[in-house]
């Protein structure tokens, strides 16, 4: 849990979310597709603001701790609307690092001017770090705190956004949600390895739709508080990502092992 002191009082909050909207706003003109992606990720913005609420008050965060929180879930994804518009993509590698890119919009709008700096500079390295495969290892237990909190949170609800368009009838695709993955049959050979082993997928190992759900499944192993994992087992997302997977010897193994560690944290955690 976090020990370091945190002062974050209403106000600034609301002022950081009125700018956000503001800014949110801008880019929801023109093209339909553009507007759809930009509503896409504030809609997933607010839903982890909640999530990462949630979490928060069940490892009892007091109410400065609670709004901070929020603050990092608000701003996490701020470099996704830039990139959308100038990329037409949500994939990293085809564009920009969106938390990169995020962190130096926060700074050249000089939003979070009106916090002390050691507030900003927590801020901002937390949404550096929530994308990164690992975490550093030289940093602060407190930055490194919010990091995982934020993580889970980001996963929740990506879990949400993507579990309801595999359960979609209407069978209308969404290229940006699928980073423009081949839908090809089978799996690459790499991402059952990593899966088998406990890991999460390396993302270069990705070469199609169904390794990309794969990874999306494997994130279990990058969880880090009990109320993510029972909020997984209680959503059932594992099983919705498995219903819109081919029914192979290999995917049904990955599932029964990544089933058996949610199981086995839920019980040990209890």
């Amino acid at each position: 849990m976090c020990k370091t002191q945190i002062n974050l009082n209403e106000q600034d909050v609301q002022y950081l979310k009125d700018w956000f909207f503001h800014y949110v706003q801008s880019f929801k003109n023109g093209d339909k597709n553009i507007q759809e992606n930009i509503i896409l990720k504030e809609n997933h913005t607010m839903q982890v603001c909640k999530e990462i609420i949630n979490i928060g008050k069940q490892v009892e965060l007091n109410n400065d701790e609670l709004r901070l929180s929020e603050v990092i879930a608000l701003f996490h994804d701020i470099g996704r609307f830039e990139q959308y518009a100038r990329f037409k993509t949500f994939a990293d590698k085809k564009s920009v690092n969106h938390a990169e890119l995020g962190v130096q919009i926060l700074k050249d709008n000089k939003v979070l001017n009106r916090l002390d700096e050691s507030m900003q500079s927590l801020i901002l390295r937390t949404i550096l770090y929530h994308n990164r495969a690992i975490l550093p290892e030289k940093e602060t237990d407190t930055c490194l705190f919010y990091t995982k909190l934020l993580r889970d949170a980001d996963k929740l609800d990506i879990w949400r956004v993507v579990t309801d368009y595999y359960k979609q009838k209407n069978g209308k695709k969404n290229v940006a949600l699928e980073l423009e993955l081949p839908n090809t049959s089978g799996i690459s050979e790499e991402v059952y390895h990593d899966l088998t082993n406990g890991s999460i997928v390396d993302s270069k190992h990705v070469k199609n739709l169904n390794d990309f759900k794969l990874l999306q499944m494997g994130w279990v192993f990058d969880i880090n508080f009990d109320a993510t994992f029972h909020c997984i087992r209680s959503r059932h997302y594992i099983e919705m990502i498995d219903d819109a997977l081919p029914k192979s010897i290999e995917i049904q193994n990955i599932v029964r092992m990544i089933q058996m560690y949610l199981d086995k944290q839920i019980k040990e955690k209890a």
